[in-house]
């Protein structure tokens, strides 16, 4: 929960920095091309924030290590239980 509040902390500041710049309540003139600018930031952000996730989940995907001893394991208790299973009279 501590991280969540954070977060919202952290965007709320922005948020409210943003909403300051793009409405003009602290008084500052900035020129043309940084009103320009400032406008679609929050989207700007947003799809890098999103590029960024993908990215992430991608590269973790494909460096996913795979447990060999785990899947070892795994085989020699499913043959033991099929084994118990078909002493016990259950056919496959």
């Amino acid at each position: 929960m501590m991280k969540l509040v954070q977060w919202l902390w952290g965007l709320a500041i922005l948020g409210s920095t943003w909403a300051a710049l793009t409405t003009g309540t602290l008084g500052l003139e900035l020129p043309l091309s940084c009103q320009e600018v400032l406008w679609p930031l929050p989207a700007y952000l947003l799809v890098s924030i999103g590029c960024y996730a993908l990215a992430t989940v991608g590269y973790r995907v494909a460096t996913f290590h795979d447990c060999e001893d785990a899947t070892r394991e795994l085989q020699s208790q499913i043959q033991e239980a099929r084994a118990d299973l078909a002493l016990r009279g259950l056919r496959f």
